[in-house]
């Protein structure tokens, strides 16, 4: 596949997982920790705020790959 449409199926895929993840990351804090201190919320989101770094990585470095066969 082209590295071209890898991007673009990446971008898509990256905006999805971005979306998708700020749904349940509110939602499972809307659940479980409406009655928590503030720095438990403050904890709470800078770690789920950077982790969806994780994911992302693996999509990104998809799209950079080179196709096989090529030089």
């Amino acid at each position: 596949m082209p590295v071209r449409i890898k991007k673009l199926i990446g971008v898509f895929v990256l905006l999805a997982l971005v979306v998708v993840y700020a749904v349940f990351a509110t939602a499972f804090a809307s659940l479980y920790l409406g009655d928590s201190p503030g720095w438990v919320h403050l904890a709470y989101f800078l770690v789920t705020g950077l982790f969806w770094i994780v994911p992302a990585m693996f999509v990104i470095s998809w799209m950079q790959r080179e196709p096989k066969g090529r030089l």
